[in-house]
């Protein structure tokens, strides 16, 4: 299915977004979806990001020592998130790729856009018994279309005032939900081949490796300025793939 030249840019793109993880502690499943739904399209970029997504993202929702207080509290959140990942993969079938892309394209340009404004949006914790499965529920559809884990979902996390430490589990428990929630969906619906789990698999590899990398310049650059330009790359890249979708 992939040539060599195919190969090796999922490999460069798998060390790019491994990288970025690396030094502001997210991105990876988000940078890889995006650049290669430009390169080899949503499906098989879907596909492909569900072993590295799952590899990286499991060691950050078990390490913290919090977990057990944080699924007592989000477990309506996480598990909205997760059942209603198939709804959303059953539009894959049935819907033009294009439109599907375009909409992956808005959610990148949503996310960027919110993450760089930084608005103070605040979630009473009164609030979390319908917020979290409605969130969740909007999150979980959105991750099914697009394979995209982030909007609400990063953003109600946000909202509910979780401290550093306990966010960055907490999104390490989403995305680690999602993907398996993803996997069995495109699974279910015929959109994940052995060929493509065989690929996704080997790219933990450069994922791992671009982590490390990450993690190494995290000292030496400036977070804040870094993660700017991250999410100015990331809203460019949405314009482009919606751009790229609708012509």
């Amino acid at each position: 299915m992939f040539d060599t030249g195919t190969l090796v840019l999922i490999a460069l793109t798998f060390l790019l977004a491994g990288s970025i993880k690396g030094i502001v502690g997210l991105g990876l499943p988000t940078v890889s979806l995006a650049l290669l739904t430009v390169t080899i399209g949503l499906h098989p970029a879907m596909a492909l990001l569900l072993v590295p997504s799952f590899a990286t993202n499991v060691w950050q929702a078990l390490v913290g020592g919090g977990g057990r207080a944080l699924v007592a509290r989000l477990w309506p959140f996480l598990l909205a998130a997760t059942v209603t990942v198939w709804a959303g993969a059953a539009v894959l079938t049935r819907v033009d790729v294009a439109l599907l892309s375009a909409l992956l394209g808005v959610l990148l340009v949503l996310y960027a856009i919110v993450s760089l404004s930084r608005p103070t949006i605040s979630i009473p914790r009164e609030w979390e018994a319908w917020a979290g499965p409605v969130a969740g529920t909007i999150n979980g559809v959105l991750t099914g279309m697009t394979g995209s884990f982030v909007v609400p979902g990063v953003l109600y996390l946000q909202a509910i005032g979780l401290p550093r430490d306990r966010l960055v589990q907490a999104m390490g428990m989403l995305f680690t939900a999602s993907t398996i929630a993803l996997a069995v969906s495109l699974g279910g619906h015929q959109l994940l081949t052995v060929e493509l789990g065989i690929v996704s698999t080997v790219a933990v590899a450069p994922a791992v490796i671009g982590m490390s990398l990450g993690r190494y310049f995290r000292h030496r650059l400036s977070e804040p300025s870094f993660r700017r330009i991250f999410l100015v790359a990331l809203l460019a890249l949405g314009l482009f793939i919606i751009v790229q979708s609708v012509i």
